[in-house]
């Protein structure tokens, strides 16, 4: 499947609750997803509490389908507890790139 649409959110853990925000976005229902294509999450190597996520999808509205589910909302509400501040999300186009599993 080719990545048409991707998407990029940095969160910000309560201390001491970063282990518990990487755990559950392992568990999302998105990995799963025929749709999802890349499912990528990584911390900010100068400061733990830092998160990120990188996701590929076959298309934008594949993508906003998946989170206008039930599913994903439930998701959504387990990780806002977790957060300080505002998350930042971002959009973006695939325009090349290599990914080796």
């Amino acid at each position: 499947m080719t990545v048409r649409h991707g998407f990029h959110a940095t969160m910000t853990a309560q201390p001491g609750k970063a282990d518990e925000l990487v755990e559950l976005l392992l568990d999302a229902p998105s990995l799963p997803h025929e749709d999802c294509v890349v499912f990528l999450v990584s911390r900010s190597a100068s400061d733990p509490d830092v998160v990120h996520v990188v996701e590929g999808w076959t298309s934008a509205e594949a993508h906003s389908r998946f989170f206008a589910s039930e599913q994903a909302q439930a998701l959504v509400g387990k990780l806002q507890p977790l957060l300080i501040g505002e998350s930042s999300y971002t959009d973006a186009v695939p325009v090349g790139g290599k990914a080796t599993f």
